[in-house]
């Protein structure tokens, strides 16, 4: 089995997580299938740091020029791809429109369908979707309709991640400069209480099989730094109703939301993939990666939904990987 991850960039604990995974299939006694294979790369830049760790990395365009998808299929024929799982969110709504060719090839694209990636891309979709299921999540304000008593808010980019452009507005005069200085702006009702990312699996054909919330302890540039797992039912409970209403969730779906001191869970965002916070998780005994190697080859993992660990903490702190310049770049400006 040959595992395609695309994007890669700093993604260093999640692709170790693969290839262990990898590793403990490949030698597990007593299974129907060994699993054995490699894991490849993809990024446009030389100096990714998580293609370093792959067994074969490649380099292929920007996401956005016209020759991406091409770019794509060729790796997938050179490299026997069975598995291609994108990791950011600019590229899954494209990939989504393609299954097609990758499938006519023989390969499994782990991303959701297009209706689901375009409910996830716009958070103006996403806060309909929300009220659609009947769940709640914060009010989005028309700009020339707020007042005093709206205040303090947050604005920020209709199709933006990782915290990229978000600011808290205490009042008009903040709200008047941010609207005018953020691309596409959403002016938002502010949640306060705990903070949780969710981490959802699912299987080929819409089944949930495991459910991790992650209350975010600290952030930094958007991303936690700083987690622990919690095995709260109603998180649980709440994010399996989320992703089980998307039309055709597949793969990694992480799910945010804010739950307040009176219990009450406000959604917030869902990214069809595989979150920054998602090896806390994987420590935690959620292998995720394993168990969509087991379910590409038509075994179930046997697992509950939350057989993981409970109170299992994550602190992040700065590493590096040092290799020559010429293994990571044309010029030194890469």
């Amino acid at each position: 089995m040959n595992i395609l991850l695309t994007s890669v960039g700093r993604r260093v604990e999640l692709l170790k997580a693969f290839l262990q995974s990898m590793y403990r299939l490949s030698s597990r006694e007593a299974a129907p299938t060994k699993i054995t294979g490699k894991i490849i790369t993809a990024d446009f830049k030389r100096s990714a740091p998580a293609s370093f760790l792959a067994d074969t990395a490649e380099l292929v365009p920007k996401i956005n020029d016209p020759t991406y998808i091409d770019s794509l299929l060729d790796i997938c024929d050179r490299h026997s791809i069975d598995l291609l799982i994108p990791l950011i969110d600019t590229e899954l709504q494209l990939l989504s429109l393609h299954q097609q060719r990758f499938r006519d090839r023989g390969v499994t694209l782990v991303t959701s369908s297009a209706a689901t990636n375009e409910i996830c891309y716009s958070k103006k979709k996403t806060s309909t979707f929300f009220k659609e299921i009947g769940v709640k999540t914060p009010i989005i304000y028309e700009l020339d309709r707020v007042t005093e008593l709206d205040l303090p808010l947050i604005i920020k980019p209709d199709t933006g991640s990782s915290s990229i452009g978000l600011h808290y507005v205490q009042n008009q005069v903040e709200l008047e400069f941010f609207s005018n200085y953020v691309e596409d702006a959403i002016v938002q009702q502010l949640i306060t209480g705990e903070e949780y990312t969710i981490d959802v699996l699912v299987d080929f054909h819409g089944n949930v099989i495991s459910i991790v919330p992650r209350l975010r302890l600290e952030t930094r540039a958007g991303e936690i730094s700083k987690g622990i797992t919690v095995k709260n039912p109603a998180l649980i409970a709440a994010a399996k109703q989320v992703v089980e209403s998307l039309p055709g969730a597949i793969g990694c779906i992480t799910v945010q939301c804010f739950l307040q001191p009176d219990g009450e869970i406000v959604f917030i965002e869902i990214n069809p993939r595989f979150g920054g916070g998602y090896p806390l998780s994987y420590q935690a005994g959620a292998n995720f990666p394993g168990w969509l190697m087991q379910l590409y080859l038509g075994e179930r993992p046997k697992v509950a939904i939350d057989e993981w660990e409970d109170g299992l903490a994550m602190l992040r702190y700065d590493d590096a990987l040092f290799v020559k310049t010429n293994e990571i770049s044309f010029s030194l400006k890469d």
